[in-house]
């Protein structure tokens, strides 16, 4: 699994953890999350924002 990082605030979402207070249970993949959802901790940077990340 993958994980992704928003360049503004380093918040980090892994597809094995999920965001469970977004509503993206634990193996949540990163193409089931919808292209209009933001970061939710900067709310600055939409999906299409993000970078794979490798941690």
């Amino acid at each position: 699994m993958a994980a992704y990082r928003c360049p503004v605030c380093d918040f980090v979402f892994d597809e094995t953890r999920g965001v469970p207070r977004e509503g993206f249970p634990p193996g949540t993949a990163w193409n089931a999350v919808p292209d209009d959802w933001c970061c939710p901790d900067c709310g600055v940077r939409e999906k299409i924002d993000f970078e794979e990340f490798t941690g």
